[in-house]
């Protein structure tokens, strides 16, 4: 089978680690990819948001599955245009993909799901959000509701950040993102991630995983697109995770399907946990990023299978075969991220680190440069290793930080202390 994935991100490293473990694959192209990824697989540098430039990069090259890792792809449509040059294809629809390229229709979908959630208003102009967020109070959330690279989430801790939250939103701070802008409750609770794979008819859970958001030791600092996670995580109990697909992710499904948008791919579920109840946070339609890196881990070779049975909607026949243990990775960043970073920085010890199914470095902005690998974006490694147990995990993978030599680089300390502490 040849294989096609879309992306360049940490998120595509794994998921091109984990296909070219599995036998089926015969040859495996990476577009864009990065350096790291250059190791494993074939790169390409084409347009992946350009649907016909894909379609007809697929056919020169007989690609005969695509595996779509971003989010910015399914909302422009391309999963659709591949679909209709007779290709099978990993992710929804650009209609299904609604789903995280706008919040306000997921909230109308959840209403009309009666899926649990939080109480929120959806605002087209600056001065009615205002009015919404000084009737409400604060704690507050405030959310860009399209697509802002999980950046465009603000939890203001006061009226004051609130009402800045919005106005920044509509002047453009996120871009189109931002010209409609969603007001939800702050959600009190631990979140977590819940990850089930979808091929129109049946949901198949497949993992479950915790971020670490903010920047910063502690959970302090701004927002970012994730600066560490681990798998499973223990606060997202069978029960809980039993309730979450009955009470929320089946009816979303059951909800779309009768809509005429049928969802095919993998959906991750934020969710808030309190008192065991779970609340939907958002949906995304793809893998995070990092917790794929720890799904990917954990799952190997079979991630393949169950992304294949999903695509050709044979779910219901399909099952995971998990080891019992722990995956945790610590994502390592250009100082200055989630702001202005350089470029260009040398990265040093790599090629010393081990690459096993138990210790990986996964790249996610890097390039090569005279030889050496250099800093190419804001986050730029994953380092993740398995374990018997979390901390064993975590052992692993700060081990393989300390050996990497990157002054210009930093990362948290305390990746998995909710689990741990």
């Amino acid at each position: 089978m040849n294989i096609l994935i879309l992306g360049g991100g940490g998120r595509e490293h794994s998921l091109a680690w984990a296909v070219m473990q599995n036998p089926k694959c015969d040859k495996l192209i990476v577009a864009p990819g990065n350096a790291g990824i250059a190791e494993i697989a074939d790169c390409a540098s084409i347009d992946i948001l350009d649907s016909g430039t894909v379609a007809t990069f697929a056919e020169e090259n007989a690609i005969d599955f695509v595996i779509v890792g971003p989010e910015a792809p399914l909302a422009a449509g391309v999963a659709d245009r591949l679909r209709d040059a007779g290709l099978l294809v990993f992710g929804p629809s650009q209609a299904a993909a609604e789903l995280e390229a706008s919040k306000a229709f997921t909230k109308e979908i959840c209403d009309a799901a009666g899926a649990p959630t939080a109480a929120y208003g959806h605002f087209t102009d600056a001065a009615a959000a205002r009015a919404y967020v000084e009737a409400q109070g604060a704690p507050i959330v405030i959310k860009a509701d399209g697509l802002a690279a999980g950046k465009g989430v603000i939890i203001a801790e006061t009226v004051a950040e609130a009402l800045d939250a919005v106005d920044a939103m509509f002047e453009g701070e996120f871009g189109d993102a931002g010209a409609e802008v969603v007001i939800e409750e702050f959600m009190e609770g631990e979140e977590a991630s819940f990850f089930v794979l979808c091929d129109g008819t049946d949901v198949l859970p497949i993992g479950t995983a915790q971020d670490h958001k903010r920047v910063g030791d502690g959970d302090t600092g701004p927002n970012t697109g994730g600066m560490g996670a681990y798998s499973p995580a223990p606060v997202l109990s069978d029960e809980i995770a039993a309730a979450a697909l009955d009470r929320i992710i089946k009816p979303t499904m059951a909800e779309m399907a009768r809509r005429g948008r049928p969802y095919q791919g993998v959906l991750y579920a934020g969710l808030m946990i309190k008192d065991g109840q779970p609340r939907l946070v958002e949906y995304n339609v793809r893998f995070g990023d990092p917790e794929c890196q720890v799904l990917m881990m954990r799952l190997g070779a079979q991630a393949l299978d169950l992304m294949q049975a999903a695509a050709e909607g044979r779910l219901a026949q399909a099952r995971v075969n998990w080891a019992e243990d722990h995956a945790l990775c610590v994502v390592m960043a250009a100082r200055g991220y989630p702001g202005a970073y350089d470029k260009g920085s040398v990265i040093g010890g790599l090629e010393a680190l081990p690459e096993t199914s138990f210790d990986m470095v996964f790249h996610a902005g890097t390039a090569r440069q005279d030889g050496h690998f250099v800093a190419n974006g804001g986050r730029v490694l994953t380092v993740t290793a398995r374990g018997d147990d979390l901390a064993q995990a975590q052992q692993r993978a700060y081990a393989m930080v300390d050996d990497i030599d990157w002054p210009q680089g930093f990362c948290r300390r305390d990746i998995g202390w909710r689990a741990l502490g």
